[in-house]
């Protein structure tokens, strides 16, 4: 079993940057296909960028191609997710999950931490 903690996200403008940080405890981190996922109030939660165990393959939602990066550190037992070009739409909590490489349900996924708020103002 992991457990996930969230941070990194702020408040910054249209155009910043900003890295979230997911910091896993246990020991299976490791062995866990990851996800970003995002809700915006109101709104469902939705998938964002996935990552598998190894780090070798990535996807990605089609909104945020080319800015957004996923990566991974297994020896940190930490991902991240670096967010550059930020827009007024990012605007949501962003959540880590570990679930299947490939799915984009946030029903697939678990150890869900509480969350890291990002606010990108115009």
């Amino acid at each position: 079993q992991v457990q996930l903690a969230e941070s990194g996200g702020g408040l910054v403008q249209a155009g910043d940057s900003l890295r979230l940080s997911c910091a896993a405890s246990g020991r299976t981190f490791g062995s866990h296909a990851m996800g970003w996922f995002r809700q915006a109030p109101g709104k469902e939660r939705g998938f964002v960028v996935g990552i598998t165990w190894s780090g070798g393959s990535t996807c990605y939602l089609d909104s945020v191609k080319g800015r957004f990066t996923i990566s991974r550190d297994n020896a940190k037992k930490t991902a991240y997710l670096q967010m550059n070009s930020l827009k007024p739409e990012d605007t949501a909590k962003y959540y880590c999950g570990a679930g299947p490489f490939g799915s984009r349900r946030p029903s697939d996924f678990g150890s869900w931490g509480p969350g890291t708020q990002v606010t990108v103002s115009s």
